[in-house]
């Protein structure tokens, strides 16, 4: 059978199948809207959460700071501990009369160079002259007295032989004799001395130096012996060594010994430097400063070192444990005391507190606290907080100091 003798034969199928075509395109069509409305929805809430992130993001991005930061480096191996000292002769002294007398000369001026034993000046002393004068006169009576005694003394030793002269007589003259052996002694002893007194009479140098003060002249009557300031008539210094002496803070007496290393400079003499050790100390801490006090012993050939000068002492001090240096700027003084600010892993700021150590003016010591592999904020704010989020623009490390020097 032919398919149009099928549909022929059933026009009532045929009419029902053309009445449900368009019935199935109408649902199809409200199948897709919503479907349609619902993808719609889903594409535009992705799009507003993704330009919400973004949002977020560039928001976040223009809220954190941006901070430069630095790493901290090692110091110094040893350190360059620079105290003040005072320049003081190797021997000074002042030279006094040991006569009383009046001054008849004197040959040397401030500023001139002597040697041991060199005249400086005469004193004219009457009374030691005359009394020199009779302490001999009186040694020749006693020696007179000693050669009669001793010409006595023997000739009883043999009258007594012959029972002349009694035994008291003997033993009378024998005493005698040691008697005027005793004068002759004293005699001889008092005349020693004033033929000293009369030596001091003229004033020598007691050692090679320099005259730094002349207190007397032509004329002076002076007094023996050191009767109080300014009785002095000359002030020798020995200069060709000086002496340097300096107090070291109790903290650093371990490392200041006799031995220790050292130079050092003045202000008369710039851009010199003058070679130096540690000669001896005290031993012993003064309990009003707390201070060591030490001596240099410096050669001074030239004489360009003056007794009296201020010099700044260099003491070159090795270190147990090499600290790590940080610039002064990095440091936050606070209430907590002093901090500092790191940028960790996640861009956020760790403020940790530091334990400082030696402060070099530009950059400082930090002895517990930071790591070298630390990115410390440079020049921090004090707004700063824990947890903060920053932006690091770069990272630069810090010069080393050439010379640390103590406070």
């Amino acid at each position: 059978m032919k398919p149009d003798e099928v549909i022929n034969q059933h026009p009532e199928s045929s009419q029902q199948l053309q009445n449900a075509r368009p019935s199935g395109k109408r649902l199809l069509w409200f199948l897709l809207i919503p479907v349609s409305l619902a993808a719609s929805a889903f594409v535009g809430t992705q799009a507003r959460q993704t330009k919400s992130q973004q949002l977020g993001e560039t928001t976040q991005s223009l809220a954190a700071q941006t901070v430069n930061v630095i790493h901290p480096q090692r110091g110094q191996s040893s350190s360059d501990l620079t105290l003040p000292g005072m320049i003081q002769a190797f021997s000074q002294s002042p030279i006094y009369a040991r006569v009383d007398g009046y001054v008849r000369t004197w040959y040397v001026d401030i500023g001139a160079h002597v040697t041991k034993g060199q005249l400086l000046a005469e004193i004219d002393a009457p009374e030691v002259d005359q009394q020199l004068n009779q302490a001999r006169a009186m040694l020749k009576q006693v020696e007179t007295s000693l050669a009669l005694a001793k010409v006595t003394a023997p000739r009883y030793q043999e009258l007594i032989k012959t029972n002349s002269v009694s035994q008291q007589e003997v033993d009378q003259n024998n005493q005698n004799l040691a008697a005027q052996e005793a004068n002759v002694q004293a005699a001889t002893a008092a005349v020693s001395r004033l033929e000293q007194m009369q030596g001091f009479e003229k004033i020598l140098a007691p050692f090679d130096g320099v005259i730094t003060q002349r207190k007397t002249d032509f004329g002076d009557l002076v007094n023996a012996g050191n009767a109080g300031v300014g009785r002095e008539l000359f002030q020798i210094s020995q200069n060709n060594i000086v002496r340097v002496f300096v107090t070291v803070p109790e903290e650093f007496t371990q490392q200041v010994q006799p031995g220790t290393k050292a130079s050092m400079e003045l202000t008369s003499v710039p851009n010199r430097h003058f070679a130096a050790d540690v000669t001896r100390t005290t031993d012993a801490i003064d309990p009003n400063s707390r201070t060591l006090t030490v001596e240099l012993d410096v050669p001074n050939p030239s004489g360009e070192l003056l007794p009296g000068a201020y010099a700044n002492v260099h003491f070159q001090l090795p270190l147990n444990v090499v600290p790590l240096v940080l610039p002064a700027s990095t440091i936050l003084f606070q209430a907590e005391g002093p901090q500092i600010g790191v940028v960790n892993s996640q861009a956020q700021v760790e403020l940790r507190k530091v334990t400082l150590g030696h402060d070099f003016g530009d950059t400082i010591e930090v002895l517990n606290g930071v790591r070298q592999a630390d990115a410390v904020i440079a020049n921090p704010p004090d707004s700063l907080t824990n947890g903060m989020h920053v932006a690091v623009q770069s990272a630069s490390s810090p010069s080393t100091p050439a010379n640390a020097k103590g406070n």
